[in-house]
């Protein structure tokens, strides 16, 4: 859809932003931890997802889901987590921006807690063996990863997952009312067959999520 007029008012300056939402809340202050406590560490053992926000350091931006079995972020210290990498499609979308610029940003989420922990942070990418190899799952080890060095880290409160309904049952929607991703890829790039992809895709969640 394209617009067809400009947006107006627009806030273009710190000031202005300020004035337009007024003080911080002191607790929002407060709250703002720069290691992890024991309530941190223990969302993270419990955090299947999470959404990995970085840059390209000349405004390019981007955010990347990163799941697997509770706890896969490992807590290194009280300032740093390991983020192991699980096979993909090969984008690196999130490595090549933290090669550019290393400021990263993740939103951690646990299924049925509408509060969620926000880190930002410094991250570098790993290929250290040793270091990743506690992150094996299924005999595969993850070769690579992210090494996040914590500059921020508070709670988030619930407002947008209980405005959502994210994890209420009765939100979700039928599967079949929105088409398969193999189909969708299919009619993007007119490189395949719906049929071809879909049965790609099926064989990649099968066999190849490690």
């Amino acid at each position: 859809m394209t617009m067809t007029t400009e947006p107006t008012d627009l806030i273009d300056d710190a000031d202005a932003l300020r004035a337009h939402f007024g003080p911080v809340n002191p607790l929002a202050e407060r709250k703002l931890l720069t290691r992890l406590d024991q309530f941190c560490r223990d969302f993270i053992a419990l955090s299947p997802f999470l959404v990995v926000a970085s840059s390209d350091g000349q405004g390019g931006a981007d955010a990347s889901p990163r799941g697997d079995a509770p706890g896969f972020v490992r807590v290194l210290d009280d300032s740093t987590l390991l983020i192991p990498d699980r096979r993909g499609n090969n984008r690196v979308d999130t490595f090549g921006n933290i090669l550019a610029a290393p400021g990263i940003g993740l939103i951690f989420m646990v299924p049925g807690i509408n509060e969620t922990l926000r880190i930002n942070g410094r991250a570098s990418v790993t290929r250290d063996s040793a270091l990743l190899e506690p992150s094996t799952v299924r005999e595969r080890p993850a070769l690579t990863g992210l090494v996040v060095e914590i500059d921020e880290v508070f709670f988030h409160c619930g407002k947008a997952l209980i405005r959502s309904k994210l994890w209420d049952p009765a939100a979700q929607v039928e599967r079949n009312s929105f088409p398969s991703l193999g189909r969708i890829i299919a009619e993007q790039t007119k490189a395949i067959s719906v049929a071809e992809s879909e049965a790609n895709l099926e064989e990649a969640y099968r066999s190849r999520l490690y």
